[in-house]
């Protein structure tokens, strides 16, 4: 058996308690590697929307989003891990093939992530809980390893 060779852990999130228990998971697994985390926050459509037809400003959803990586970022330090963070769509208007799970796949390749860390959201979600839409689709299409919780 080989050892997981792990740089970077890529943690998608959208602000659910889910999401609170993936970076809990991504640090640890960071931290036992000495590898850094990165948690990706994917909007969902209803945002998406709200943001191209101009109803919501982008900077607000950045505002909006900041406390939640701002506890990722405190406990990231807190375990004395290195990290990062970014916001992507989830959806898109234009083009078909972007959904929550292509995102979190094409941002894992961009980042050169070794391991995902996906929350397994249930699928009674609120219209928030955009990452119910992406696990399975992670774990089907994932090149890295990845742990659903």
């Amino acid at each position: 058996m080989t050892d997981l060779d792990i740089d970077l852990v890529l943690v998608p999130v959208d602000g659910s308690e889910e999401s609170h228990e993936a970076v809990d998971y991504a640090i640890a697994i960071a931290r036992e590697y000495g590898a850094s985390v990165h948690a990706l926050y994917v909007l969902d459509e209803s945002v998406v929307r709200a943001i191209e037809n101009g109803d919501v400003d982008e900077t607000d959803i950045a505002d909006d989003t900041e406390s939640f990586t701002d506890s990722v970022i405190e406990r990231a330090e807190a375990a004395g891990v290195p990290h990062g963070n970014s916001i992507a769509y989830g959806f898109s208007t234009k083009v078909k093939t972007v959904h929550p799970g292509s995102v979190v796949l094409d941002t894992a390749e961009e980042i050169d992530a070794d391991f995902i860390v996906v929350p397994r959201e249930p699928v009674t979600g609120g219209p928030g809980e955009v990452l119910e839409k992406a696990a399975e689709y992670v774990l089907l299409y994932a090149s890295q390893p990845v742990l659903s919780v």
